[in-house]
């Protein structure tokens, strides 16, 4: 501009308009004058015309035509579900003012997989919540009192959604599945002090205050419990120190659960004493009228008296029992998580670098299509390459499908997702390619962990690129004998193609010529080089100038490329530099300051620990690394194994913080230790059931097994509880003459004639994890692999401390009798 001038008192600003708005602006522009005096024009030498920019990347629906895609990412801690319905309104608002024949499609939706996980999620709690109230009545035979259990399971989960809702924790499948696995310890401090009080009521007949006998009863067994709730609730103590994307995946599950648990400690020394006072009225049937408490004092009075004539072979033959659980602990697999259906899936494939844009879309529009021919799908929008963002760096070589599915009850009888996953499979098989089959959310944070996008990776390091290529194609052959491989493919690192031009820098002299200006004619020639932009409203284009296509799209016709020179001679390329076509690394990744090779593969049929254990063998017999080159395992097997090695510091921890707790509430270590068997003795039952099932050990399993140490405690305590009462009692009968008879005595009492309490507890746990054991829903996977280890964990922890607590206790408290 022109800056200012000043003109009757007002000044005005001198601008220069000549922005380029239009293709003939370019054409016009004068590049100089003839002799004869005729302006030369840009259009007299070139041709000028709206282009587009290099192709590195397209997307299909459906594999019939091209489309345009977009992502939308989610701002970090908001809630997604709100966010797509947000989206979805905009979206909506949009395509009022679309153009003709332009429309908008939502080809990847995840509400749907939200919204079928937390109703899968709430039809279990509320099954659950019946059938420990069910329980309740059945155990207890009266209903006022029963409601005083039944009265305790909202309120603490009430408890447990205030503080998520305050923390800021949404609904989802772990924040209602930590509650989901606490209903039936919830209850259990209730219904143990419920079932104290009928005792009591029993034994006094109206001889003593209603109310005092509820105090007497509430303190007896109270404090014993609260203790028991505390160690559940802190069992989950390693659960809060997992790392990374299992940390993320369960703290919310650890936060509710230990939420329901002190809401369910704090109720049991407030709340639950006074509606017992008010409700644990009327007619309450004696224990031995209740046919329920009939049948247990009969099939467990015969088993407790042979146990206490045989105290020692009962222990030998308890430890015998836990040593066998060795078997099925060999006999179960590992692996990270147990599978997810997201109810969608993403299809991977990788081809061999150096794949053109036509034949990538070419090869994407094939498969898409196939895929989109299955019954079972919805639609397909597929992806090569990527956008024009530092955020995706994806070469073209690298094809992204995401396979919208019909609802489960659209799909062909028969059908299953694995059987799909292995029909497309089949259907799908391409020279070059290699088929790699996963789920949307599953791959976007293996990826965005490790960068490996199937379940197991090898990672090869080392400085010299080729030895890295020849060494990863040597594990791709030796990894394809390992049985359970479906795919298997090693990177190319050294596979691009290129058009090398070496400049002969002496020759290049001669002319006048340095290598700077050789390689910008090379630029400018091939690739293109922006000479400005122009300026359209907020858009800003870029002016390219290049060899027009004919000239330029063969090796023959490049050698033919003419540099001027300071003289005014025009050189031909081949006299200032050597052209090749070689083979160089596409792409070149590093860690650690490492330059790195990875190698994909897809397993079928084992579990990733096995696996990896059956190749890491054969790799190291068959492949021999050089001096400075090493391998990382990696992929869900390296999360696998951070997991483990955390919880294998922490657990122990946890067990000494639950001892100290035992401790805290029985002032003796001997009583502690005997409550801690219980651990060992739920492991027994667990791993069997586990072994039975057919499940993997992973990181959901793992927190199964943490909240198992915590519950299976609690059966220990009540049965020390009543052991110690019923000891106590009949000492300050017999004084001085009580005997190893009177022991047996009050070790049969405390323990057969209180069995009821003992079977509610464990009853009540198993019971309320039932309806997540038969659930088929979203989520039902994980919660399934958490609930299957408490489930047998409680049967074996159950069954073995009702026979040998009472007998260590007898032998303890007879030696102690004999001193």
């Amino acid at each position: 501009g022109g800056r200012l001038i000043e003109m009757a008192e007002t000044e005005f600003m001198v601008r220069g308009l000549g922005y380029i708005k239009t293709v003939d602006d370019l054409k016009n522009i004068a590049l100089g004058v003839s002799r004869s005096g005729t302006p030369i024009l840009l259009s007299n030498l070139a041709t000028v015309k709206v282009g587009p920019e290099l192709r590195r990347g397209l997307t299909d629906y459906n594999g019939t035509r091209e489309v345009v895609g977009g992502v939308i990412v989610m701002r970090y801690g908001e809630n997604a579900l709100e966010v797509i319905q947000n989206v979805k309104k905009k979206l909506e608002q949009l395509k009022a003012g679309l153009p003709a024949g332009v429309t908008i499609k939502s080809v990847y939706d995840r509400s749907a997989l939200i919204m079928r996980a937390v109703d899968n999620l709430k039809k279990t709690l509320i099954e659950e919540s019946l059938i420990v109230a069910l329980v309740c009545l059945i155990f207890l035979l009266h209903l006022r009192s029963a409601l005083v259990g039944i009265f305790t399971l909202p309120v603490g989960v009430l408890v447990s959604f205030i503080i998520m809702y305050k923390q800021g924790i949404n609904a989802n499948i772990m924040s209602l599945g930590g509650i989901a696995i606490a209903v039936g310890a919830m209850v259990d401090a209730a219904i143990v002090m419920i079932e104290n009080a009928h005792k009591h009521i029993e034994r006094e007949q109206g001889g003593k205050p209603h109310w005092d006998m509820i105090m007497e009863a509430s303190k007896e067994v109270g404090p014993a419990l609260f203790f028991s709730l505390l160690i559940i609730a802190v069992s989950f103590l390693p659960v809060f120190t997992l790392e990374a994307q299992e940390g993320r995946l369960f703290r919310p599950l650890a936060f509710t659960k230990t939420y329901a648990m002190f809401g369910a400690a704090l109720l049991a020394v407030t709340i639950v004493p006074v509606l017992m006072g008010y409700l644990v009225r009327g007619k309450i049937r004696p224990e031995r009228k209740n046919p329920v408490n009939r049948l247990l004092i009969w099939i467990y009075h015969p088993i407790i008296k042979l146990v206490l004539k045989a105290k020692v072979p009962v222990v030998l033959l308890s430890l015998a029992i836990v040593a066998v659980s060795y078997m099925p602990w060999k006999g179960i697999g590992s692996e990270f998580m147990p599978p997810l259906n997201e109810g969608d899936l993403l299809y991977m494939p990788t081809t061999l670098p150096g794949i053109s844009i036509t034949k990538a879309k070419e090869l994407l529009q094939q498969t898409d299509r196939i895929i989109a021919s299955f019954p079972e799908v919805h639609h397909v929008f597929g992806k090569v390459g990527r956008a024009e963002t530092a955020t995706d760096p994806a070469p073209l070589s690298m094809i992204e499908t995401t396979i919208m599915l019909k609802p489960d009850s659209e799909w062909r009888e028969g059908m299953s997702i694995e059987k799909l996953v292995e029909d497309l499979d089949k259907a799908i098989q391409f020279p070059g390619l290699t088929n790699a089959w996963t789920m949307p959310i599953k791959t976007r944070v293996d990826m965005l962990s490790t960068g490996i996008k199937t379940p197991v990776g090898i990672k090869l390091m080392g400085e010299d690129l080729q030895v890295l290529s020849d060494l990863g194609e040597k594990i791709e052959a030796v990894m394809r004998e390992v049985p359970g491989t479906l795919s298997v493919y090693s990177e190319r690192v050294t596979g691009g193609n290129f058009l090398d031009y070496r400049i002969k820098r002496e020759e290049a002299a001669r002319y006048g010529l340095t290598v700077a200006d050789v390689q910008d004619i090379i630029m400018s020639a091939v690739g293109g080089m922006n000479v400005t932009r122009t300026v359209e409203g907020l858009e800003r284009y870029p002016v390219n100038l290049r060899y027009g296509s004919e000239l330029r799209d063969s090796p023959e016709k490049l050698r033919r490329i003419l540099v001027p020179a300071p003289t005014g001679a025009q050189v031909p390329i081949t006299q200032l530099a050597e052209i090749r076509v070689v083979k160089g690394p596409p792409v070149i990744k590093s860690e650690n300051a490492r330059n790195n090779a990875w190698i994909y593969v897809d397993l079928r049929g084992i579990d990733v620990g096995t696996y990896v254990k059956k190749a890491q063998q054969i790799v190291q017999e068959k492949v021999k690394l050089p001096s400075g080159y090493s391998l990382v395992w990696s992929g869900q097997y390296e999360y696998m194994v951070r997991a483990q090695q955390r919880l294998m510091i922490v657990v122990p921890l946890t067990l000494i913080i639950i001892f100290l707790l035992l401790y805290f509430n029985f002032k003796s270590v001997t009583e502690s230790l005997i409550v801690m068997l219980s651990v060992p003795f739920s492991l027994t039952g667990g791993l069997w059931f586990m072994y039975l099932l057919g499940y993997n050990m992973s990181v959901a399993v793992g927190v199964g097994f943490i909240a198992l140490a915590g519950v299976a405690t609690e059966i220990g305590v009540v049965l020390l509880v009543y052991l110690d009462q019923s000891f106590k009692r009949f000492r300050e009968q017999h004084g001085v003459n009580f005997n190893k008879r009177h022991l047996n005595q009050a070790i049969e009492e405390g323990s057969a004639l209180r069995v009821r309490p003992i079977m509610m507890t464990a009853v009540a746990i198993m019971a309320g994890l039932m309806p997540i054991m038969w659930s088929h829903g979203t989520g039902s996977e994980v919660m399934k692999r958490i609930a299957a280890p408490m489930v047998g964990g409680m049967v074996s922890a159950t069954i073995l401390t009702l026979i040998v607590v009472p007998a260590i206790y007898g032998l303890w408290k007879g030696w102690k009798l004999k001193k």
